[in-house]
Order: structure tokens, then C-alpha cells, then sequence
């Protein structure tokens, strides 16, 4: 275990589980010196960081988690539906279908489907157990090893700081579907600034802008789909190419594949891409009011966000639009809003209005996944600094619950995003965003090991499954299937980058394997610690306080449904 101050890091938390002094059960928390303070809720405007005094340093009992926990089940419940639909889903995916055509697009959408299926389900339940501020690099240290949790708290920052110029970049982009004539940068700083302001807010305007950006983009396309099955059976306006019987005729011309199994391959890295911040509920439910009640509703969830908003919204995708439309290739360099296929699909059926409406969700997609990168990183960085494996002045959080040096420390990768508008910039920047091509994969297959060694140290201590208060559906099997899965996929992008065999298009396909190789000797360098042993394990210390008597009662009230009711449990 990574170790401070003589102790390990959930061993020092261990004495959280009794209403002792200075646990977080006590009656009032703590200030350094052991006066207490703020016995009454602070007012409104602090706790929403509008004044001078909620820059204060917050110091709470709970050393592992100074953040708020406010986020209500509506908050959670979106950021698990609807939190990672943005330019990957309704853009990506226009190359993609050019690239592997539309079978390419359900199959490996489909695969990716299933693995994070079992990541989500496999992160619910190690939440549900140790509620720890920065989720799953923080299982990666208490499970696997902690030089490897290091490389994947580090890798995971990098990640997002680096999504975040990317995403200002593709805001100021899609604002010239319309024709305006301004110079990107004046869009970047504008948005850069709309971020900046939500994520003065905290917690709370991050919940809710994701809460109705969310809605916004599930109505969008569950929409997009009556009128896709509408248009496929020829009911589009008698001026578009669907106002006759239109069906599945993309599927035999130009075909189901663009370039067979090569191009089956290339899709794996669009699909991962678009299904980036899945993960973000875990880090979410440090900071719920009631996870216990709304975390497993939200995992729940993410089932029916993969089989109906992408698995369904990609079928009518690949039946109106042909992958040999040279409309979806874009402009090469970013993504380009003109080549998403919902865009296209909008504009010949004749409604242009719609098309400029789903360029609008686009937007706002956009800036919520900028404001998911200022979010996610900011989080874990801050778990980095609390458990010693980055400066101490990141795990400063204030009274209103903002990890605030993190948070800088994050927006302030976003002035790369202004190399673009220079010569050159557009080579710099395309290295840039390869660094976050893959990383999302290495945080997907540590979530799922994570668990696999959970469950084995669980059991090596002794503890059965009945002590669980929110199990994997699939169990340690679903985690295996998640692992690998994941290693199909980058063997698929290893194919993929050796294909040209060039050296410039392999580092670019997998230079996060590099980084992330790095970060793990400087974190062995400096922790050296390694592979733990299943007797290492402290599975108690650090756990969530439950209230058993009424997790009996609902656990009894679910045995004596009917097995129908009990399957239909796993997914609601």
C-alpha cells in the first residue's frame, strides 16, 4: 500500500467507522487545531463559492473526502446515462462509419458496449464499499499495486487536461456550421470562459449542467430515431432522398463493410473514444448525498443508455446514411461537425432545421465534455495529493467543496488549444490528442482487475458475498469479460498502427502505452512498492457505515419477489 506518515492509506481511515473524536460520525467537525466550526450550515452564496470566505481552506474529519456530497439521484442517474454522449457518438462516428462501414459500427460498438457494461457494474459495487474521493485510481492503489495505481491516477489527469483544449478547439469549430466569420480564437476564449464560470459553482453547477445538457441530448436522439424509423419506411418530406421506401438498401449498396476486417479494426478506437467518461459516475458518487440509494439506480442505468441511445441511434445511422458518403470524411484534422452523420441524415431528408438544431446539441455536448475534463481531472489529482503521490497544495479543498489548485491546475491546459490557430500548430496538437487515444482503456481494464482482486482478497479474509451491499450482476465473471475484452481492443489498435508501418502513425495510435509505462517508473522510483499479496489487503479498513437493519429489510423484501421481478431488478 502507498504509505504518509508512517501509515497506510485506508489503514489511517480506519477509525472512521466509529462516532469516536474526529471521525466523520462525530456531531461537529474539526479545525487543525481542534476548535469546532462551522456547527451550522454555511449560507447559500458560500456554499455556492460566491464569496470571499468559501476560498477557505476546508478541514473536515474525513481526510480522504473534503468534498461536498450533495449531488442528488437526478444528478447521478444523467451523469450515468448521458454524461459521456458528446462529439464522440454524434461526430466520431461519422468516420468511423466511412472507415468499417455500418456492420463495423453495431459490432464493435456492441463489443464496447458489453466491456463497459461490466466496468460500470464492477466500479458500482467497489463505490458502494469504500467511499473514497478519486474512485477507481484509488482501488488501483489499495488492489493492484500501488506504483500502478500512480500511473493510472497520473495518467488519468493527463487525459482529461489534455481533452479539455481539444474540446475548446472542436466548440469554436462547430460555431462555423453556421457561416460565422470570426477567428477561432475568439470562440475558444469565449468558451474557455463559459467553463470557467460553471466551474466556479463547484459540484453543483457541474450536476447541473450535465443533468440538463444530458436531457437535452437524450431527447435529441431518441427524436432522431422515430424520425430515422420514419424516413427508413419512406414517410420523410416528398423534397429529401426519404420520401420514398428507403429500408436497409445502405447494407447491400455500397455494403455492410468499407474495408473488412482492417477497417473493423479501426472503429475499436472511435468506439472507446466515444464511450470516455463512463467512468465518471464513480468519481461522481463521493460526492452524492445518498449513494447508497442513488448510485445503484444510476449504474443500473448504463445498460439502457448503451443498448438504446448508441447501439439503436448507430443502426438507423447505418441504414440512411452509405459509408462511401464523402461528406463523412471531414476535413482531416478535427472533427468536423459537417461530416456527423446525424447531420447528414437531417439534411437529406430535406430539414435543415433539424440539422441546425443537432449542431446546437453538438454544442453544448462540446463544452460538457470540456466541463467533464475540469471535473474528472481536478478529482483525482486531488486524490493523487491526499494520498502523497502529488504536491500536498492539490488535496487543498474550500468550504465550498472545490478542489480549487486542481481545478487551476486543469483549466490551465487550455490555452493549447490556441496552437491551432499557428503554423504547425495542427501537427503539435495531433500528438497532443493522441495521448488520450488509449488512456481511457488502461482505466477501463484497472477497474475491472480491481474488482477481480477485490472479490479475491475478500474472500482470502474471510467475508462472504451476503456482506455485499451492491453486487455485480455478472460477479468476478463479468470483470474477466471486461479485461478481455479490453486487450481485444488494443491488439485490434496494435493492427491497426503497424498496418501503415510507419513509425510517425504507430506512436501516434499508441503513445499512451509509452506514457503510461512512464508514469509507473516514476511512481516506482518513488513509492517503490509493487504487485500486492492477497494477505496485504486490508479489505476493512475504510469501508462505507451502512445502516444494516434496513439493507436486510429491502434484501429480504427483493428475495420473496417473483424471479421475473428479481431479473428485472438488474437493469432498473
Amino acid at each position: 500500500m502507498a504509505t504518509y506518515d508512517g501509515q497506510t492509506d485506508f489503514e489511517k481511515s480506519a477509525g472512521q467507522h466509529t462516532k469516536g473524536e474526529g471521525s466523520p460520525l462525530s456531531s461537529s467537525p474539526t479545525r487543525d487545531d481542534g476548535d469546532a466550526y462551522d456547527l451550522e450550515r454555511p449560507p447559500l452564496m458560500t456554499r455556492l463559492g460566491l464569496t470571499p470566505s468559501s476560498f477557505k481552506k476546508r478541514t473536515l474529519a474525513d481526510e480522504h473526502n473534503q468534498l461536498n456530497k450533495t449531488l442528488k439521484t437526478r444528478h447521478l442517474n444523467m451523469i450515468a446515462i448521458g454524461g459521456s454522449i458528446g462529439a464522440g457518438l454524434f461526430v466520431g462516428t461519422g468516420s468511423a462509419l466511412a472507415r468499417g462501414g455500418p456492420a463495423s459500427l453495431l459490432i464493435c460498438y456492441g463489443i464496447m458496449g458489453v466491456m463497459i457494461f461490466n466496468v460500470v457494474y464492477a466500479l458500482g459495487e467497489l463505490a458502494m464499499v469504500y467511499p473514497v474521493s478519486g474512485g477507481f485510481y484509488t482501488y488501483s492503489v489499495r488492489f493492484i499495486d500501488p506504483t500502478w495505481g500512480f500511473a493510472m491516477g497520473w495518467n488519468y489527469v493527463f487525459q482529461w487536461a489534455i481533452v479539455l483544449p481539444l474540446e475548446l478547439v472542436v466548440a469554436g469549430l462547430t460555431v462555423s456550421y453556421w457561416g460565422v466569420e470570426l477567428n477561432n480564437a475568439v470562440w475558444i476564449t469565449i468558451f474557455f470562459l463559459i467553463i470557467c464560470v460553471i466551474s466556479l459553482f463547484g459540484v453543483l453547477g457541474y450536476a447541473e449542467e450535465e443533468f440538463w445538457v444530458a436531457c437535452l441530448k437524450l431527447t435529441t436522439i431518441v427524436i432522431f430515431i422515430f424520425m430515422g424509423i420514419i424516413f427508413a419506411a419512406g414517410g420523410g418530406p416528398s423534397g429529401g432522398l426519404y420520401g420514398e421506401y428507403w429500408g436497409m438498401r445502405t447494407w447491400y449498396n455500397p455494403g455492410a463493410f468499407s474495408d473488412g476486417f482492417p477497417g473493423l479494426c479501426s472503429v475499436f478506437v472511435t468506439a472507446a473514444f466515444a464511450f470516455s467518461g463512463t467512468e465518471l459516475v464513480g468519481l461522481a458518487a463521493a460526492e452524492s448525498e445518498n449513494p447508497q440509494k442513488s448510485l445503484p439506480s444510476a449504474i443500473k442505468q448504463v445498460f439502457w443508455r448503451i443498448t438504446l441511445f448508441y447501439i439503436l441511434s448507430l443502426f438507423i445511422v447505418g441504414m440512411l446514411v452509405p459509408w462511401d458518403d464523402t461528406r463523412l470524411l471531414g476535413n482531416g484534422s478535427y472533427l468536423d461537425v459537417k461530416a456527423s452523420p446525424f447531420v447528414i441524415a437531417a439534411v437529406d431528408a430535406g430539414l435543415p432545421a433539424f440539422a441546425s438544431f443537432v449542431n446546437v446539441v453538438i454544442l453544448f455536448s462540446v463544452v460538457s465534455i470540456g466541463l467533464s475534463g475540469v471535473y474528472g481531472g481536478s478529482r483525482t489529482l486531488t486524490a493523487l495529493a491526499e494520498q502523497g503521490y502529488a504536491p500536498k497544495f492539490f488535496g487543498y479543498v474550500d468550504r465550498a467543496g472545490r478542489p480549487l489548485w486542481s481545478t487551476v491546475f486543469i483549466l490551465a491546459w487550455s490555452p493549447l488549444a490556441f496552437m491551432t490557430l499557428s503554423t504547425g500548430g495542427t501537427v503539435a496538437f495531433d500528438w497532443l490528442q493522441s495521448l488520450s487515444g488509449l488512456a481511457a482503456l488502461f482505466t477501463w481494464g484497472s477497474i475491472c482487475l480491481s474488482h477481480i482482486r477485490f472479490r479475491a482478497a475478500w474472500k482470502y479474509h474471510g467475508h462472504t458475498l451476503d456482506e455485499l451491499p451492491f453486487k455485480h450482476v455478472f460477479g468476478v465473471y463479468g470483470s474477466w469479460v471486461g479485461l478481455t475484452l479490453i486487450f481485444i481492443v488494443l491488439i485490434a489498435q496494435f493492427y491497426t498502427a503497424i498496418r501503415p508501418m510507419t513509425a510517425e502513425g504507430f506512436f501516434k495510435s499508441y503513445l499512451a502505452l509509452f506514457v503510461v509505462i512512464a508514469f509507473y517508473i516514476v511512481g516506482y522510483i518513488w513509492k517503490r512498492k509493487t504487485w500486492l499479496k492477497l494477505k496485504d489487503i486490508n479489505v476493512d479498513a475504510g469501508r462505507r457505515e451502512l445502516d444494516w437493519e434496513q439493507f436486510e429489510k429491502v434484501k429480504a423484501k427483493k428475495a420473496a419477489w417473483p424471479k421475473w421481478r428479481r431479473a428485472l431488478d438488474m437493469f432498473f
